[in-house]
């Protein structure tokens, strides 16, 4: 039987590798303006936590990346809700209010990966 720990972390690690890459083909990831925009930091974030992910997943250190990047996506999301922070998670790293959503649904995710499987 797979570990679970492993299994998601080298698979959200793979996601995120490739949203790097593809960000760095495309504005957005819905058409050149899409819901998804990103720059070139956000892409590079992706990447580097795509291969810390891919790492943990086939080292067996998935249970940390997986807490790592769940408590990252549920302050990113608690921050992008908040006025005057959002602004400049938009200005730096082009986070609008649909990745904000979307880094609470990867954290919260990943969080129940880490707090439910064996670790």
């Amino acid at each position: 039987m797979a570990n679970t720990q492993k299994v998601f972390a080298l698979v959200l690690g793979i996601v995120l590798a490739l949203l790097g890459i593809l960000g760095f083909i495309s504005n957005g990831l819905i058409g050149d303006t899409g819901y998804f925009g990103t720059n070139w930091a956000q892409d590079i974030l992706h990447l580097i936590a795509g291969a810390f992910g891919i790492y943990a997943g086939t080292s067996g250190k998935g249970y940390g990346y997986n807490a790592t990047i769940g408590w990252i996506g549920i302050i990113l999301g608690i921050l992008g809700f908040i006025p005057s922070i959002n602004d400049l998670l938009l200005q730096f790293l082009n986070i609008n209010t649909e990745i904000t959503v979307l880094h609470l649904a990867v954290g919260i995710i990943a969080l129940i990966v880490y707090y439910s499987a064996s670790k």
